[in-house]
């Protein structure tokens, strides 16, 4: 479990003085501390629900590095990308587009998928299989141009 593993790298990093690490630290913390108060006391996270918050840490800090760049504010924008390598590093190994491919063709072809029509329950089972393995807008283009 993630949560587990947080707190002792907030202190490594405290130590070492390492202000990027840290930020990014305490935002997966937060994160996991206000998905844990949502669900109720007592429930724990499940491993996949902390690895779909990183995933939309990472998102939203790609996002707000993108609209800094747009702005001309490169400064803002390594912030962000700063915080994004060290939420990276607890997530699983990134598949490469060629092993996503294949995983999608094998999901197409055990799902009975045909057209564009069935794009939905692709979609479905594909994030389902490569949850926190791949980024949502490459499986989804994936899908879609498999399925045209």
């Amino acid at each position: 479990m993630i949560s587990n593993t947080i707190d002792q790298e907030i202190k490594q990093a405290m130590l070492a003085k390492d202000q990027a690490r840290l930020r990014g630290l305490r935002a997966i913390k937060a994160a996991l501390l206000l998905a844990k108060t949502e669900k109720g006391s007592a429930e724990e996270i499940t491993e996949e629900a902390e690895l779909k918050i990183l995933q939309r840490l990472i998102k939203q800090r790609k996002e707000s590095a993108d609209i800094y760049k747009q702005q001309g504010r490169e400064d803002l924008s390594n912030i962000e990308e700063e915080e994004v390598e060290v939420i990276s590093a607890f997530m699983p190994k990134q598949l490469d587009r060629a092993e996503i491919e294949q995983l999608i063709s094998v999901i197409i072809k055990n799902s009975g998928a045909s057209s564009a029509k069935d794009m939905g329950k692709v979609m479905g089972l594909a994030n389902k299989e490569l949850a926190g393995k791949a980024d949502g807008k490459l499986i989804a283009e994936i899908v879609k141009s498999q399925l045209a």
